[in-house]
C-alpha cells in the first residue's frame, strides 16, 4: 500500500467525528453555459437557476481537457490528465493511476456511503466504470435513445462499427421515455431511502446525458423555443493565423446519419441543431429539478453540498465547428455552481479562475474532512467563503491534434496554447494567443502581436511539469481486479483466427484493429511508425508506403490508435 492511501486513511480518523454533510454531484455531459443564470437570454432552465440562487456560481470555471472520459478522471481523481497520461476514450484511467484515490473512495474512507447514476466515468468505446469509487454498483438507466421508427430509419456505421442514427428527435413523450428521464427518478428514489438513515452521511453522483448527441428531447422541451429567436453563430471561420490542425474538424456530430460527411451546415440545419441544443438542455434541467425537489421534500437539502458541473462546453456552429475537442473558449469553458448546505454567499457570481480538478479538494474541504495529499487541484473553498477572493491566477488544460498536445494557458485576460510532439523540444513548438478584452470571439491568433504578454504565460506554462506521454491501454477494469487485455483480445483472437476478416462483424472487425494496433506499437507509446507499421509484414515497401501514407489521415508521419483502427476510412 502507496503512503497515500495511509494518509487518507489518517484523515478518516482525524475528521470522523465531525458533521458530514451530505454530497449531491450533478454532472451533465457536453453542456455549455448556455443556461440562464449565466445570461444567456433565451434559455429556460429554472432548476438549474436556483442552485445559483443558493450557491456560488463560477463564471471563469474551465475543464481540464474538452472530452469526456479526461475530463471525468480529472473530477474523479484531482488528477489532471497530463498527469494520468490518458487523452483519449478507450484508456481506462487506472493504466495511468493504478493507486489514483478517488473523490469516492475518499469520501467512502471517511464513512461516507457512495453511489453513482447514469453518466459519471466514461463508459464505452471499451472505457468502464471503476467500481472501487462506489459502496455499490453503479447503476445505469436501461432503455433505447430514440421513440419514434423515423428517427431509426437510416443509419451510418462508424469507423469503429457503431451505428449512428439521427442527430435530433423531437417525439410527444413523456420524460421518462428517455434515459435521462429515468436516471432522475432512479436518484429521487435514492434520495428517499437515504432519508431514512439519517446518521449515514451519502455521496449521490447524478449524472445526465443530455445536451450531448443526440439531441432527443420530448416535445414540450422544443416547444420552449421559437427558432427563428434563437443566436447563431457570429463567426463562421477558424481564428486568423491560427495552426491548421487546431480547429476540430466536427466528426462526431458528422457520423449522424442526416448530417454530411464533408462541407459547412446550412443556416437551416444549423439553426435545427441549435434548437436540439436548447431543447436537450430545459430538458435536462427538468430531470435536475425533479432530485432537487426530492431532496427538498425529504428535508435533506438542510444538509447536503450540492455541486453542479458539465464536463465541458461545445461549440455551436462558432468558428465553424461543432461538437468539442478543442482548446478554444467554447470547448473548455463550463458551468459550475457550488451551493453549500448553510447558502454560504447564496446567489454570488465569481470570476475567481477555476479547474474541474479542484472540485475535489474543495468538495473535500467543504465537508470538512481536509484536503487530500498527491492532488492536482486545489481547494477553492475560500472563493465559496469570499466569492471576490481568488486561488488560482491562471487555469491549465490540453488538447491533443496531429501528435501534439496543446497546453493551453487561460488568465483572466489571455489564453496561450503551447502546441509540442512529445519528446520534442521548444524548436518545434507552436503557439496560439488570444486576448478576450479586446476580442472575445477569438477570430485571431495574437502570438506575434503581444510578445510581452506572450513571456508572461509563457513563464506560467514552465511553472507545471512536463506532460506525461499517453499511456498504453493494457489494462482494462472488470469491477474486481486489473485483467490484462492483452490476455483477453490474444483469447478472442485465437477463437476468430479461422475465420476470414471480411467475414467478422464491425465490431470483430474494430477488435481485431485494435489486436493489431497493440502488436505493431513497440514501444508503446501509442502511435506506431513506419517502420512498425511494416515490421511484421511482408509486402513490398512500395505498398508499405502507400497503405500508410493512405492510413495517415492527418500527415503527421505516424498513426494514431484512431487512425489505424480506421484503416484510412473517413
Amino acid at each position: 500500500m502507496r503512503p497515500i492511501v495511509f494518509l487518507v486513511l489518517a484523515f478518516a480518523v482525524t475528521h470522523a467525528s465531525a458533521a458530514k454533510p451530505n454530497v449531491l454531484l450533478i454532472c451533465v455531459d457536453d453542456l455549455k453555459p448556455t443556461l440562464g443564470c449565466y445570461g444567456d437570454p433565451v434559455a429556460q432552465t429554472p432548476h438549474i437557476d436556483s442552485i445559483a440562487a443558493r450557491g456560488v456560481q463560477f463564471n471563469k470555471a474551465y475543464c481540464n481537457q474538452a472530452v469526456c472520459s479526461p475530463s471525468r478522471n480529472a473530477l474523479m481523481t484531482g488528477l489532471r490528465p497530463q498527469t494520468i497520461g490518458v487523452y483519449d476514450l478507450p484508456t481506462f484511467f487506472r493504466n495511468g493511476a493504478p493507486d489514483a484515490i478517488t473523490l469516492g473512495q475518499f469520501l467512502k474512507s471517511n464513512g461516507y456511503h457512495a453511489e453513482s447514476l447514469g453518466k459519471i466515468y466514461h463508459r464505452g468505446h471499451g472505457n468502464g466504470d471503476d467500481a472501487d469509487t462506489w459502496s455499490v454498483p453503479h447503476w445505469n438507466p436501461p432503455g433505447p435513445t430514440y421513440q419514434l421508427p423515423k428517427s431509426t430509419a437510416d443509419v451510418q456505421v462508424t469507423a469503429d462499427g457503431k451505428k449512428r442514427y439521427a442527430s435530433t428527435e423531437r417525439a410527444d413523450v413523456a420524460d421518462d421515455s428517455y434515459a435521462d428521464g429515468q436516471t432522475a427518478i432512479e436518484a429521487a428514489k435514492r434520495i428517499k431511502a437515504a432519508a431514512a438513515q439519517p446518521d449515514q452521511p451519502f455521496f449521490l453522483a447524478v449524472g445526465f446525458i443530455r445536451p450531448h448527441l443526440p439531441f432527443v428531447a420530448p416535445e414540450k422541451y422544443w416547444a420552449m423555443y421559437d427558432p427563428n429567436e434563437l443566436p447563431m453563430p457570429e463567426l463562421d471561420s477558424p481564428p486568423k493565423n491560427a495552426p491548421s490542425f487546431a480547429p476540430t474538424t466536427w466528426g462526431e456530430l458528422r457520423n449522424y446519419s442526416d448530417i454530411p460527411a464533408k462541407g459547412t451546415l446550412t443556416s437551416e440545419t444549423t439553426r435545427h441543431l441549435i434548437h436540439g441544443y436548447y431543447a436537450a438542455t430545459s430538458y435536462t434541467d427538468a430531470q435536475v429539478g425533479l432530485v432537487l425537489k426530492t431532496l427538498s421534500e425529504t428535508g435533506l437539502d438542510d444538509n447536503t453540498l450540492i455541486v453542479f458541473w458539465g464536463d465541458h462546453g461545445w461549440h455551436l456552429g462558432d468558428h465553424g465547428m461543432w461538437c468539442k475537442h478543442t482548446n478554444y473558449e467554447q470547448a473548455a469553458r463550463i458551468p459550475l455552481i457550488i451551493a453549500t448546505p448553510d447558502r454560504q454567499s447564496a446567489g454570488s457570481k465569481t470570476d475567481a479562475l477555476i479547474e474541474t480538478v479542484d472540485i475535489y479538494p474543495t468538495v473535500a474541504a467543504l465537508a470538512r474532512l481536509g484536503t487530500p495529499p498527491g492532488l492536482d487541484g486545489v481547494s477553492q473553498a475560500a472563493v465559496i467563503s469570499d466569492p471576490t477572493a481568488h486561488v488560482r491566477d491562471h487555469a491549465i488544460g490540453v488538447y491533443p491534434r496531429s501528435g501534439r498536445l496543446g497546453r493551453a494557458i487561460r488568465t483572466q485576460d489571455y489564453r496561450l496554447v503551447q502546441w509540442r510532439r512529445f519528446g520534442a523540444d521548444e524548436s518545434e513548438d507552436l503557439y496560439e494567443l488570444y486576448d478576450y478584452v479586446n476580442d472575445p470571439l477569438e477570430t485571431e491568433n495574437r502570438i506575434d502581436q503581444l510578445p510581452t504578454v506572450a513571456a508572461e504565460l509563457k513563464a506560467l506554462l514552465a511553472q507545471h511539469p512536463d506532460p506525461r506521454p499517453p499511456v498504453p491501454n493494457k489494462l482494462k477494469y472488470n469491477g474486481a481486479q486489473f485483467k490484462s487485455q492483452t490476455n483477453t483480445k490474444a483469447a478472442s483472437a485465437k477463437k476468430d483466427s479461422t475465420m476470414p476478416f471480411s467475414e467478422l462483424t464491425p465490431e470483430q472487425q474494430r477488435q481485431k484493429r485494435e489486436q493489431w494496433f497493440d502488436g505493431r506499437d513497440a514501444d508503446g507509446d501509442g502511435k506506431i511508425t513506419r517502420k512498425e507499421f511494416g515490421a511484421k509484414q511482408d509486402a513490398d515497401s512500395d505498398a508499405l508506403d502507400s497503405r500508410f501514407a493512405r492510413y495517415d489521415t492527418d500527415g503527421d508521419g505516424a498513426l494514431s490508435r484512431e487512425e489505424f483502427v480506421a484503416a484510412g476510412k473517413k
